[in-house]
């Protein structure tokens, strides 16, 4: 039977319900789990947790836990990321310092200053993970779940040939939306989703062959439905294709629904991932409060749950059995989707079964979907390489470059936030050796200063006396 690796373990919430889904599964259920994370106390609720379920439903399955990574994939056959470096404290730098400057976010953890120091957090914890993985279990495959997502997938891309794939649940949860908005059972839906993580879009939306899009859209013009999600509504409403991941999470990923209090009040007025600004923060802490010092798992009744959406479970299932799965996963665009960069993460189609995983070539996106998608691509790849390089220029290049926050700050602003981030969070980050963005002071011009004079190219010459002819009429 497999071994899996779990790194991150100490996570209550989710390693958890990854763990109860991959017990409840058969052909996984005799297998050997390997709990890895920094926090012993963690682990061993977790492991004392499952091993309460494994007894009761009496499994032939093994938990061991560690907090030595290289003992835990040593000899594994899938290795599962669930970490978060820096914990909410480096979060709640994430969040306050970007919203003291007005940049005003509802996730933050993926675009925006906040994901791209994630991504500076993450980056070598993940490169130094799969450079053990190449020595301790090349034949491994890995099933990340560490945001920020694509960042993170692009720089295993860019450092390893380690077989992976990205995992998120937009597409299993908006499906459900859907199946509401369009009057249809989710299960007689047939549909195809593709373009990045938590940017994804569905592309085809069928009944028995019939296009439901129209009856979507119809009801995204109803006060009701539109009130539910105002910003993939409105996106969906001018663009004509419907997100992936929630309005308040596609709110940060966009120019247009943040950047002012009127469009705050406009777009994102509902409670949580509709738009609530600081949601995944005050639900960090919140989780925090209520799980940080009781072991409520000693509580649980050794029940085993049904199994979640979450994707997990079912891809290992399809790799250890040949019964083909079909999810969305994020992989490196090896031609995937034309018109986005060959080097960028993509979310498509993926199939599963023995002989591994196959995505889907979906060729090219219509323009404006692309166009969105290119907008944060940007972001990411620069993410990536100022993570891998160690370079603080190109920390403050890739947040220069997000649609929010160039939408709310100018450059000088934008740099100097970031300063402030990498002074907040210099223990993360060890591969910058205490380096941050140079400081540039503004450059003052007193009043009646008069320009240097630069001689010009005769062939400019012309246009430049006609300019001062013009100036002069």
């Amino acid at each position: 039977m497999p071994k899996i690796a779990m790194i991150g373990a100490g996570s209550i919430v989710f390693s958890t319900t990854l763990l109860n889904d991959m017990l409840a599964t058969p052909s996984l259920s005799d297998s050997t789990f390997m709990l890895m994370g920094p926090t012993e106390a963690k682990l061993r609720r977790v492991e004392n947790y499952i091993r309460r379920l494994i007894d009761r439903q009496g499994l032939g399955a093994s938990v061991h836990s560690t907090t030595n990574r290289r003992e835990a994939l040593a000899g594994a056959d899938y290795v599962i990321t669930v970490f978060q470096v820096g914990g909410m404290d480096a979060f709640q730098i994430d969040y306050e310092i970007p919203k003291k400057y007005g940049i005003d976010v509802c996730v933050g953890q993926c675009v925006g200053p906040g994901g791209v120091f994630r991504a500076l957090r993450s980056i070598p914890v993940m490169v130094d993970l799969v450079r053990d993985m190449e020595e301790l279990c090349p034949r491994a495959c890995l099933l990340n779940y560490v945001n920020p997502m694509a960042m993170l997938c692009m720089a295993i891309g860019l450092s390893s040939r380690i077989r992976f794939v990205g995992l998120c649940h937009g597409v299993q949860t908006t499906l459900d939306l859907i199946s509401r908005y369009a009057g249809v059972p989710k299960s007689e839906i047939d549909f195809l989703a593709a373009g990045i993580n938590h940017m994804a879009w569905f592309l085809k939306v069928e009944r028995n062959g019939t296009d439901l899009y129209p009856q979507v859209l119809r009801n995204l013009e109803q006060p009701e439905y539109y009130v539910n999600e105002k910003v993939r509504g409105e996106v969906a409403r001018h663009f004509g294709y419907f997100c992936t991941e929630s309005s308040g999470h596609l709110s940060d990923y966009l120019p247009w629904f943040r950047k002012s209090a009127a469009a705050l009040q406009e777009y994102c007025d509902q409670p949580g991932l509709g738009g609530e600004s600081g949601f995944s923060y005050a639900f960090g802490r919140m989780m925090e409060a209520k799980y940080g010092q009781t072991d409520y798992l000693q509580y649980e009744s050794g029940e085993l749950a049904p199994r979640s959406v979450e994707y997990c479970s079912y891809i290992l299932e399809a790799l250890e059995t040949s019964q083909p799965f079909r999810f969305n996963g994020n992989v490196m665009n090896n031609g995937f989707i034309a018109n986005l960069p060959a080097d960028c993460c993509v979310e498509v189609p993926i199939y599963a079964d023995r002989l591994g995983l196959h995505p889907v070539q979906i060729g090219r996106l219509p323009g404006p979907l692309a166009a969105m998608n290119q907008s944060n691509v940007t972001v990411q790849q620069l993410g990536a390489q100022a993570a891998l390089a160690g370079d603080p220029e190109l920390a403050v290049a890739a947040i220069a470059m997000d649609p929010l926050t160039s939408s709310v700050l100018t450059l000088k602003e934008i740099r100097d936030m970031t300063i402030e981030m990498f002074d907040g969070q210099q223990q993360f980050l060890p591969q910058f050796a205490g380096r941050r963005p140079r400081r540039l002071h503004t450059v003052r011009i007193p009043e009646h200063t008069v320009g240097v004079d630069v001689p010009l190219d005769p062939a400019l010459a012309v246009v430049h006396r006609f300019g001062k002819l013009m100036q002069n009429i």
